[in-house]
């Protein structure tokens, strides 16, 4: 295999997750010693090609040799793995370690790609071509469609191998069957209460949580293994709270359950393989590049972004710290946010992300699909100042009516899948406190109790902490939308108040 000595630097390797690596595996035991293969340094050897679309590593296995591990991404959505190993599983142990060598942003050298994986691309692009030729003419358009392919209808829709379409079929068939043990559990627990988890039943949906796994279902999972998690401290401790949470997730997952069934089965029945920008995508487990959203048009052009807040999250259910930014749109008043996924177990290769006081201006923003506060990336960026352009820009997009935004945030919020807050400018004449509680008061008189949401930062009582009385009049308030289980009312969770000379952070 020819090659070039030498290391790259400031190139841009492929861009993976640890999801992304745990539904190709072919089970949770196989990307388990993936990782750990990568982890006790087992490859001596690592190479890319210039162009990034292909990968070999060269790794220590109990064989007499060591085993050559390849990753061809000319169809990134679709990775083509070739290992030397006897394994029969698909793709290996080997591979996957590879792809967490490239997760972790290890070092590769640079090669050539082999004439063999070439010849193979030549032929599957002749494959495809035929393909889509016989389509335009009528006599087998369904084998052309679907993702990877970078030939493109007049849709812009991109087009996929008919192997790529077929194993993304697959897929949705064995995510249908989860979903069927999915709901059978749901349906249990909906007729017996949640009180029949508790003790030794918990092992069991322990067990029951791992299968998911093997059903590309890491969303339900994940959703399962909050409930157990809910219901574990609610036997410890009898808090309500937990009991509440328990119950919220439950209802959350017998709605992924039943709406994702009916999504997977219509997309079988129509023989649509591709991506499409339905927010089921990424419930479920899916995750999104960033070229797959652009492709899908969920993107924005020439944003200007100020950061309002900040804060970072644990989840124990997906083992993940979370960085979340919380984001204004200069020109349109739209709040979006930024999530950065720290895996407990990937802290050291995964940078923590921080507060950004300045203003972002970026050619590009790509959006993910969903309803509420839109997840938003974007690569390339220029940190400038905040303007006072900006801030009278953002002052002027503000909300005017809490009766309107409250009742759009509870039409929101009564969708079982929706984002627990729904973040929101608003304008106010002035924050007052009505006994012990501090009340937020727009200019037509509306109003709405200020409040903290469970196992969040404690911003209300900050406001009672402002260096000037100024700041609790005739202001815009940025914060979320919320519903108090306890109290059963709507509140409104308090993030930073924008004024003529700067934003004024209760959460950094």
């Amino acid at each position: 295999m020819p090659t070039r000595c030498g290391r790259r630097k400031g190139t841009k390797m492929q861009q993976i997750t640890e999801q992304q690596i745990l539904a190709l595996a072919p089970n949770p035991a196989a990307g388990a010693n993936g990782k750990k293969i990568s982890q006790k340094g087992g490859f001596v050897r690592r190479e890319r090609s210039a162009d990034d679309t292909f990968y070999l590593g060269e790794c220590q296995g109990s064989g007499k040799s060591n085993y050559i591990t390849t990753a061809d991404f000319i169809e990134p959505s679709a990775p083509v793995f070739r290992c030397s190993c006897p394994s029969r599983q698909f793709p290996c142990k080997h591979s996957l370690a590879l792809l967490y060598e490239i997760m972790a942003g290890k070092t590769f050298g640079e090669c050539e790609i082999p004439e063999d994986i070439l010849k193979k691309r030549e032929k599957k692009m002749a494959r495809a071509q035929k393909q889509e030729a016989m389509g335009e003419n009528g006599e087998d358009s369904a084998g052309a469609e679907g993702e990877g392919q970078k030939t493109a209808g007049a849709s812009g829709k991109k087009k996929t191998s008919t192997a790529g379409k077929a194993a993304r079929i697959k897929k949705m068939k064995k995510q249908l069957e989860g979903l069927e043990l999915a709901e059978k559990l749901v349906r249990e627990l909906l007729e017996a209460g949640l009180g029949t988890m508790g003790g030794t039943a918990l092992a069991s949906y322990r067990d029951l949580a791992k299968q998911l796994g093997d059903y590309y279902l890491p969303g339900p999972q994940r959703l399962l293994n909050r409930l157990i998690l809910e219901i574990d401290a609610f036997q410890k401790d009898q808090e309500q709270i937990h009991y509440d949470n328990a119950l919220e997730v439950l209802e959350k997952m017998w709605a992924l359950v039943k709406k994702s069934s009916v999504y997977l089965q219509a997309k079988l029945d129509s023989g649509e393989g591709g991506l499409d920008a339905d927010p089921l995508y990424e419930e479920l487990g899916g995750v999104w590049k960033l070229s797959e959203l652009e492709a899908l048009g969920c993107c924005r052009r020439d944003v200007r972004l100020v950061q309002i807040s900040f804060w970072v999250d644990y989840d124990e259910a997906r083992k993940e710290y979370i960085d979340t930014g919380c984001w204004v749109d200069v020109k349109t008043g739209e709040i979006s946010l930024t999530c950065n996924y720290r895996p407990v177990k990937a802290l050291k290769y995964v940078k923590q992300e921080d507060s950004l006081f300045g203003a972002v201006q970026a050619g590009t923003v790509q959006v993910y699909p969903g309803e509420g506060n839109a997840r938003i990336r974007w690569e390339q960026g220029a940190v400038t100042e905040v303007t006072g352009d900006d801030l009278r820009a953002v002052r002027a997009l503000a909300a005017a009516s809490l009766a309107a935004e409250g009742k759009a945030a509870k039409n929101y919020l009564k969708n079982a899948l929706a984002a627990p807050v729904l973040y929101r400018l608003v304008s106010y004449e002035r924050i007052a406190q009505i006994g012990e509680n501090l009340v937020l008061v727009d200019h037509e008189g509306g109003n709405i109790l200020l409040g903290d949401r469970p196992g969040e930062e404690r911003t209300t009582e900050r406001l009672r902490l402002l260096p000037r009385a100024g700041l609790l009049k005739d202001q815009v308030l940025a914060g979320g939308f919320y519903y108090d289980r306890t109290a059963r009312r709507l509140r409104f969770w308090p993030l930073s108040i924008v004024t003529e000379d700067g934003i004024v952070r209760l959460l950094y």
